[in-house]
């Protein structure tokens, strides 16, 4: 802060100017370090956002506004100052009913006093230009420039009552920002609603609409009814009423591949949509009904006290005292973990006690797996994860299922299938280490998942590129079900471990504890098989049920492998008996 006190007081700007320091973006973890506020020579109220950062050097990266910087003593990845600076205006614009109501205008800035300029510059490389002119760069040696930047825009003081507006001003969607986000639906295939889905978006915004009572709107579905489609449009269809309304998403992967998707025929756009999609660990110290209304999908991801970087008690609860209304999005049986806490009578639960009153809708439709609710059956059955009526078969030439003998088959599928055009990945259970970037592994370079028997060695899906299950290098890579999950492809090519097996004396199939290597998935559970069992199963199932034409699934333990053949063989049998009858 010396330096900008500096800065201020050499600026000569009027003592009436508002300052405001750390100030925290509301509904966010953010903070923005420097706020001026004031008007310029022609009487319009303004105010700049200023990033501070003690950088002395710095490196350009080939991503997008992304740069390397030492932080800690360590070398990060980081947003480019410009871009952060930029982009906290843009929400300031966007969510701030002060700044759309009052007319403010904003300005952003980064300013380095660390930093002396090498010749080439990496931090005004080409690739950062266009950030820069949006937010200019102010280094070490730009003192003199940042204080006339400054004096431009509020020398002329009388912000003090501009800085009360920002502090205070409601968080509601500008025009401009619902404008824009309907436009990156508008046309998107992938978002359209079919049939019970238009039926329960439609109930969710009627529900949703009426802020007037607190209420608890749980949407129940398996695999492929298409929570996300309608939780997507939820969010669309309540910003256009000028709601307060987030995305909650448990996993940060399906977080990047719903705005990707969204943002795919603007990606220059991205910014303003990911500021509506959040994390659900961040709402244990939100105020009481801050929000208008949560949108919750994968809500049986939810986490505990105790879960890895959560600091409060009950995500379940922390999201719906922070909102009038919350809508779950939920699958009972796709619970993945010990800490996973979502479930229907638990949402109902913490409901009642919060006094907001509980509406159920149930999908039942099938749109992934080409409408073949009879497969999903079929795996529900062989998996013995419930009991179904319904496993005799569905229509090859719909859904295609092959169960194949080597890793290296399944592959080639997949990898034929995307060179048809087709959206394929490869997918596996959590039966390999995954070797940490410590030790030289921040990209998918170690290939963590070998088979020795069939000679076959792939990589985990790298950290750095989280849009893993949209990038193209994707298929060079095998996802989890923490990258995975809540995401669709045309077809799916899946490794069973040996986390999973088959007892053939006993007829059933067991987890492995040592074989199953999330250790926060079987955190507490070496004395419970029983449980393990069936979370292992839930993630095979999640895995499998990610294919909306096909799969492919190689099994790694050589019983469950023929049982599987033997329960696929009646299936194939059943096919030519019911093609020679109608013959």
């Amino acid at each position: 802060m010396q330096f900008m006190e500096r800065v201020i007081r050499n600026s000569k700007i009027a003592d009436d100017c508002g300052i405001l320091i750390e100030y925290n973006i509301p509904a966010t973890s953010k903070r923005v370090d420097f706020i001026v506020t004031g008007q310029d020579e022609y009487g319009n109220n303004n105010f700049i956002i200023v990033e501070l950062k003690q950088w002395d050097s710095a490196k350009a990266t080939d991503r997008e506004d992304v740069v390397l910087a030492c932080v800690g003593g360590k070398e990060r990845e980081m947003t480019h100052p410009s871009y952060q600076a930029w982009s906290y205006r843009q929400y300031l614009e966007d969510m701030n009913e002060a700044v759309q109501s009052h007319q403010l205008r904003s300005y952003s800035c980064a300013y380095l006093h660390n930093y002396r300029t090498p010749q080439p510059d990496p931090l005004q490389s080409k690739q950062y230009q266009p950030i820069i002119q949006k937010s200019p760069l102010f280094l070490s040696e730009d003192t003199f420039k940042l204080q006339e930047f400054i004096r431009k825009h509020t020398g002329q003081g009388n912000g003090i009552n501009l800085l009360y507006l920002i502090e205070n001003g409601k968080i509601r969607p500008s025009k401009k920002l619902i404008d824009h986000i309907d436009g990156l639906f508008k046309g998107n295939a992938e978002f359209t609603l079919l049939d019970e889905q238009k039926i329960a978006y439609e109930s969710i915004l009627s529900a949703a609409k009426d802020i007037a009572k607190k209420k608890t709107v749980i949407v129940k579905g398996g695999p492929g009814t298409g929570k996300s489609v309608i939780s997507m449009n939820a969010l669309g269809g309540l910003l256009k009423h000028k709601l307060n309304v987030k995305f909650v998403a448990p996993n940060a992967s399906f977080r990047s591949a719903m705005v990707e998707t969204l943002v795919k025929q603007q990606p220059k756009n991205k910014t303003r949509a990911r500021n509506l999609f959040v994390g659900s660990g961040q709402f244990f110290d939100s105020p009481s009904d801050f929000f208008d209304v949560l949108i919750v999908d994968e809500a049986h991801r939810l986490k505990g006290k105790g879960a890895y970087m959560y600091q409060g008690e009950n995500q379940i609860e922390d999201i719906i005292k922070a909102s009038k209304v919350n809508v779950f999005f939920i699958d009972d049986f796709q619970r993945i973990r010990p800490d996973d806490i979502g479930t229907v009578e638990e949402i109902k639960r913490i409901a009642r006690l919060n006094g907001s009153e509980v509406l159920e809708y149930a999908l039942s439709a099938q749109f992934r797996c080409s409408g073949a609710e009879g497969f999903l059956n079929w795996i529900d059955h062989i998996f013995q994860i419930r009991e179904t009526g319904n496993f005799n078969g569905w229509d090859q030439d719909v859904f295609q299922f092959v169960l194949m003998d080597s890793p290296h088959t399944v592959y080639d599928h997949i990898k034929e299938k995307v060179h048809e055009g087709c959206k394929a990945r490869m997918l596996a259970g959590y039966a390999w280490n995954w070797t940490d970037a410590k030790n030289g592994n921040p990209n998918g370079e170690i290939e963590d998942v070998d088979i020795p028997e069939h000679q076959f060695k792939m990589p985990w899906n790298g950290r750095a590129l989280s849009t893993w299950a949209i990038d193209e290098r994707g298929v060079e890579q095998i996802g989890c079900v923490h990258t995975s999950q809540g995401l669709e492809f045309d077809y799916v090519g899946v490794i069973i471990g040996n986390d999973l097996k088959y007892d053939p004396s006993e007829k059933r199939i067991y987890a492995d504890y040592e074989e199953y290597k999330d250790k926060l998935g079987k955190k507490g559970l070496k004395n419970d098989n029983q449980q393990l069992t069936k979370l292992i199963k839930n993630i095979y199932k999640v895995l499998i049920s990610r294919g909306m034409k096909g799969c492919f699934l190689y099994c790694r333990n050589p019983e469950l492998q023929a049982y599987l053949k033997a329960q696929w063989g009646r299936i194939l049998m059943m096919d030519a008996q019911s093609e020679t009858q109608s013959i």
